[in-house]
């Protein structure tokens, strides 16, 4: 499990400074993630989530169409569909046993398997794009994401999450992607990031 905590943050650090190195790095996480995810719900903590709903309780709507990307076992997918029960809510991740698992947890939801570097999607079809313990992809986020829809980013154990990019940087990134209205959101042991895609004139 350390090795797996290790190079996750390895993964991350390298990724989110040079995103052409991910196909490196994707055959070995949808290994790992392929192989525990019978016992990946097992191994979460009770406010594992605690963020990512935070920042979830923040967007007013109407929420139309979300997207939770790197979805798991689907307990994202499925808090968003708590949180917004008229939305077609979708999940998508690149390990088919996972995904595997989150269709018997949550057969009413649709899940596909994906790479979120590459998210298998139109252009500005989603009102929500979703992320919890992921690496940032933020081109992909910005492209599908509609203008004036909201993106989430949650980190459930803040720096000591084996997925971890710093808040500051996230802004900064992206607010050169268009992004705007930026809330920082504290909750259980973590910190989520919310921001709004600008509208244009």
């Amino acid at each position: 499990m350390m090795l797996g905590r290790r190079l996750a943050r390895l993964a991350t650090n390298v990724v989110v400074r040079r995103p052409r190195l991910w196909p490196i790095f994707r055959p070995v996480i949808r290994r790992q993630f392929n192989q525990i995810a019978p016992v990946w719900d097992a191994m979460r903590l009770e406010d594992t989530f605690a963020p990512y709903e935070g920042a979830l309780e923040r967007i007013p709507g109407p929420v139309a169409r979300a997207l939770d990307v790197g979805t798991g076992t689907g307990q994202g997918a499925r808090l968003v569909a708590k949180r917004f029960p008229d939305a077609e809510v979708i999940g998508v991740d690149v390990a088919p046993a996972m995904l595997d698992e989150a269709r018997r947890l949550a057969p009413e939801l649709t899940f596909v398997e994906g790479d979120a570097a590459r998210l298998p999607f139109y252009d500005e079809s989603f009102d929500l794009v979703a992320n919890a313990n992921m690496i940032p992809f933020l081109d992909e986020v910005a492209r599908v994401l509609k203008p004036g829809g909201r993106t989430v980013y949650a980190f459930s154990a803040g720096a000591e999450t084996p997925i971890w990019v710093e808040p500051e940087m996230l802004r900064r990134e992206l607010e050169r992607r268009g992004f705007t209205d930026f809330a920082e959101i504290a909750a259980g042991r973590g910190v989520a990031i919310l921001a709004r895609k600008a509208i244009r004139d």
